[in-house]
């Protein structure tokens, strides 16, 4: 029989491996609108998926790299912050990263029933 220990470690383990399958869908669902970092950052925690920065920033610059997102440096409370937001290549990847979703989290309620 498993320990609490090894229990909590194996868990741990895969909930890491759950929510990274999960991440870069909440923050393109977020970026529909525009944020700058902090603000995502603070939208995603609101709606219950806290994130570090280590983990966020990477991910933001990934994404613009692969072309799915536009951002544009302003000025604002006299600091300069860049901004992002979902572009037509992105929005077309988030719809159909969330048929995809939806279609496996179906099939995962099946075979959880």
């Amino acid at each position: 029989m498993a320990t609490s220990i090894e229990f909590q470690d194996v868990l741990e383990k895969m909930r890491l491996e759950l929510r990274r399958g999960v991440i870069v869908i909440a923050v393109l669902g977020q970026l529909r609108e525009e944020h700058y970092g902090y603000s995502l950052r603070k939208s995603l925690e609101d709606k219950g998926l806290p994130m570090d920065e280590g983990t966020l920033y990477p991910l933001i610059r990934r994404l613009q790299k692969q072309g799915l997102l536009d951002s544009e440096w302003r000025v604002e409370s006299n600091r300069k912050k860049r901004f992002y937001q979902l572009n037509v290549l992105g929005l077309d990847v988030l719809t159909a990263l969330s048929e995809e979703w939806q279609a496996m989290n179906v099939t995962i309620h099946r075979i959880l029933d």
